[in-house]
């Protein structure tokens, strides 16, 4: 994939930039803006080279539909804070992001410019890759770049198919995520220990199964644990058990037996009968959880637990909490791992997603070594070995 340097970037040049900018909204405006400051150093190594920039991304799930409470505006307005320049949204021209106006407007950008499209998934076709919208995209400007490692999972229109429109390359963002995961997927320092963590099974089987062949610890916790148990033929109270997933789950921990790996759940768990910060709690075994509790959290037995396997680990991986760290005293697990992270002396990634948000809400986000902006890309390019929007970075420019 070509970075970059490998574009032939002159004054005036016009870039489109995909960039992540998915961002949680609250009432008071950008909940956590880590993919905002992530999209600034390619932004701004292109307008020092003297680009005009067009930076479009998706927010939320509109669904085609022109959403006002899903505008970029409060996007717009950070990220031309963080590049101390203005950051010009384009509006929306009888119901579609590329009318008439913002043809116009992209047509006549100068050097060190910034446009801003609204949100892409405005359009139906965005996340058809449908043709007409990439040429309407592609009219705006003479380059692309991806720059969104977060949604390059995806193979919509402003991942996948520009690139068969304009000459591209990946941004600094999408170069750095590559780099590290390659490190630690196809090069790990020994041992490599992973963590996996969060609500669902489901969501992680696939990981399992790659990460299995790859590293030679795997600490599971969250809610996720408990289908574990229940499979090995505990009781878990009203913990959350994903049923249909009992036979994958046999399976995995079968595989990882064959195979000499370890697969460590948690020794003891955090129960409340209520997710509450009042709600009494106790600690037992995962596999004794009372009738009218549910496990909430890895306990401290199991976080000194993990917490030696993490430092003593070459290589370290993390996705996913522990518990449900949103809500005190079931941050616990979730803070104890990020600590462990945050002084292990191994490589560490953590993949996005409510990892990376612990992570900086605990002010440990510069301790690790990689913080990906992409948690669903991150899970993927770990099961998969590639992602659409890598895929398609490597195509030849069109002739």
């Amino acid at each position: 994939m070509r970075e970059l340097a490998d574009l032939d970037i002159e004054p005036g040049t016009r870039v489109f930039v995909r960039a992540d900018l998915n961002v949680p909204l609250d009432a008071d405006g950008i909940g956590d803006d880590l993919r905002v400051q992530a999209s600034v150093p390619t932004l701004r190594a292109l307008l020092d080279a003297g680009a005009s920039v067009v930076v479009a991304s998706h927010l939320g799930r509109p669904k085609g539909e022109v959403v006002p409470a899903l505008s970029l505006r409060p996007v717009a307005e950070r990220l031309g804070s963080l590049l101390d320049r203005p950051v010009e949204l384009l509006p929306v021209e009888g119901g579609t992001i590329v009318g008439p106006g913002t043809r116009e407007r992209c047509a006549h950008t100068g050097p060190g410019e910034v446009l801003m499209l609204e949100n892409l998934r405005f359009e139906s076709g965005e996340e058809k890759d449908d043709p007409d919208l990439v040429a309407a995209l592609a009219s705006l400007a003479d380059v692309y770049v991806n720059d969104a490692f977060g949604s390059s999972h995806r193979a919509h229109a402003s991942v996948d198919g520009l690139c068969r429109a304009l000459p591209h390359a990946m941004g600094l963002l999408v170069a750095d995520e590559v780099q590290a995961f390659g490190r630690l997927l196809e090069r790990p320092a020994r041992p490599f220990v992973a963590v996996l963590g969060g609500a669902k099974v489901s969501d992680k089987l696939g990981v399992i199964d790659a990460l299995l062949d790859r590293v030679d610890t795997l600490l599971v916790g969250g809610a996720m644990t408990f289908t574990f148990v229940v499979t090995r033929g505990g009781e878990v109270g009203k913990s959350l058990v994903e049923v249909d997933r009992i036979p994958d789950v046999r399976a995995a921990m079968t595989r990882a037996e064959q195979l000499g790996k370890e697969i460590v759940l948690p020794v003891d768990v955090v129960c409340a009968r209520e997710i509450s910060s009042e709600a009494e709690t106790v600690v037992c075994a995962p596999e004794e959880i009372p009738s009218d509790m549910m496990g909430l959290d890895i306990g401290p037995a199991t976080v000194e637990r993990f917490s030696a396997e993490i430092a003593a680990a070459g290589s370290a991986l993390w996705n996913g909490p522990m518990g449900v760290f949103e809500t005190p005293p079931f941050d616990a697990g979730t803070r104890g791992v990020a600590e462990a992270f945050a002084s292990s002396a191994a490589f560490t990634v953590v993949g996005g997603g409510d990892s990376a948000a612990a992570l900086r809400q605990m002010g440990l986000a510069a301790s690790v070594d990689h913080l990906s902006t992409g948690g669903g890309a991150s899970l993927e390019l770990i099961e998969k070995g590639d992602l659409p929007g890598l895929e398609a970075l490597r195509s030849p420019d069109p002739a």
